[in-house]
């Protein structure tokens, strides 16, 4: 009989609701603005894929006896997500022309506040 196992959490639920909600309100904003459109769009991204990154490399491994692959794992994610997260913004404030800053963050900020909100759902449901 095999140990127990812990299912792992569903966090990639997460990137999935916030790459929808990203993708409709960026063409809901297109309607009105196409630069604020795709500021938003591209801060929403420079949150979201870090982020899925992130855990990727987090929840990659499962159990006690691989706690030090766990570790490992999540340092690795923790850098590469902050790594991903400064590329993103400097490839968008050097390549896409014109931006809207504004918009950029506003786009973070928002896929921010989703991924808060589902981790806390997510801890809370478990």
């Amino acid at each position: 009989m095999a140990g127990a196992e812990i299912k792992r959490p569903p966090v990639f639920r997460i990137s999935a609701v916030q790459l929808v909600v990203l993708a409709s309100s960026s063409v809901l904003i297109f309607v009105f603005d196409a630069v604020w459109a795709y500021s938003v769009l591209s801060g929403g991204l420079i949150a979201v894929l870090p982020q899925a990154y992130f855990a990727a490399r987090a929840f990659r491994w499962r159990g006690a006896r691989s706690a030090q692959a766990i570790a490992k794992s999540s340092y690795v994610g923790v850098v590469g997500k902050f790594v991903f997260s400064a590329a993103g913004f400097a490839a968008v404030f050097v390549l896409l022309r014109p931006i809207e800053g504004l918009a950029v963050f506003v786009g973070y900020l928002a896929m921010l506040m989703i991924q808060i909100f589902g981790s806390w759902l997510l801890l809370k449901n478990s």
